[in-house]
């Protein structure tokens, strides 16, 4: 009787399960249902990584949802980086651990097919670069590991309960804060003080809080520098088009192009659009201005994107997403073009080049 008890503990350690019928002996090795459960307790983060790690080939199994195409270089370097210190940790593709990767692109419908198939795939882990592709991530699953990047509000997104204490089955890093927008609004009016409008384009459909994370300290930075503060819902390039167009109208506008899928996908669209109707910009990724864009300040998505691979790492040893907390960015980058300032006609502050981690001629 005491073997066949004992067998049956073991199985359900393994396994994480509690049997609703176990057989407690009165002879050797005594214990009581209450202590079975708090041996379980004890030992269930141990557990995790080996119960899932039973996939035909014997790896571990990470996948992951990007945010761009396949040809875009900025998500290249990203998956790079992330694959890099994955390595640098132990994990070899190929050999001990399999990365599974899908790019959306910036196509919402797309992502969520991409969101359904990963899941289905039944990972270790799963990857999502920002809230755009950890939205529907969340929906197809509560029990796979989530660890994002790009999530700003997570806790009023639903994601997570806190920061501190994510709970649940997702965590990872934020990148951006509502009071970045009155860094970018500063900037704005420092390299064309004349500006009396400033304009922040956003997808509400792929934005943190549907497009509102900013809005309340936008209005609040506007009235100190006396600038009118307008916001612009885009859904597609035509609303891009129409918008910056009206600001090429209008003497003195300035354009704030808030950081997430929809515009990184358009960037190039953005950058035109602004030369074309001669309206200062600046955005929340170096890539723009490293595309032509007037200047950039952001974070260092790249050591985001590290940091998250250290986290994934964790998970696959043993650690629960629930007790990782949410962490912010701690590198960031100010970016100026030199050649686009020029075009526009504006004279950068000797205090820009000062400031700048950059400086693109």
């Amino acid at each position: 009787m005491t073997h066949i008890c004992q067998l049956t503990a073991n199985f359900a350690v393994m396994h994480n399960v509690v049997p609703d019928c176990v057989c407690f002996s009165t002879e050797v090795n005594s214990v009581t249902r209450r202590e079975f459960i708090a041996l379980l307790g004890s030992t269930a983060t141990l557990w995790p990584p080996l119960a899932r790690a039973q996939h035909p080939d014997g790896m571990s199994r990470i996948a992951a949802l990007m945010d761009t195409d396949d040809s875009n270089s900025d998500g290249q370097t990203r998956v790079a980086a992330l694959k890099q210190t994955l390595q640098q940790l132990g994990w070899i593709e190929g050999r001990n651990m399999r990365l599974d990767l899908r790019w959306g692109g910036g196509d919402v419908e797309r992502t969520r097919g991409f969101a359904a198939e990963l899941v289905h795939l039944s990972p270790d882990v799963i990857f999502a670069y920002a809230k755009a592709q950890l939205a529907p991530l969340s929906r197809e699953t509560r029990t796979i590991p989530i660890v994002f990047c790009g999530a700003s509000a997570p806790v009023e997104d639903g994601f997570i309960a806190s920061f501190a204490h994510p709970g649940g089955n997702i965590t990872g890093f934020t990148q951006y804060e509502p009071s970045m927008v009155g860094k970018w609004l500063g900037t704005l009016k420092e390299i064309a003080p004349a500006t009396g409008q400033v304009a922040i384009v956003v997808n509400p459909e792929t934005a943190p809080l549907r497009g509102t994370f900013y809005l309340h300290e936008f209005e609040t930075a506007a009235a100190t520098l006396g600038v009118k503060p307008i916001t612009n819902f885009v859904h597609n390039e035509a609303d891009v088009e129409a918008a910056i167009a009206a600001l090429g109208q209008a003497p003195n506008s300035g354009l704030i192009v808030a950081p997430e899928t929809f515009t990184t996908a358009h960037r190039k669209l953005f950058i035109a659009l602004a030369e074309r109707n001669r309206v200062p910009a600046i955005y929340g990724l170096r890539q723009f201005s490293e595309t032509g864009g007037l200047m950039s300040y952001g974070p260092d998505t790249v050591d985001t994107v590290r940091r998250a691979a250290g986290y994934i790492d964790r998970i696959l040893r043993g650690e629960k997403p629930a007790d990782l907390p949410v962490q912010a960015p701690t590198k960031f980058e100010f970016v100026i073009n030199v050649k686009t300032a020029k075009a526009l006609g504006l004279t950068i502050p000797e205090a820009f080049f000062i400031r700048a981690d950059e400086v693109i001629e």
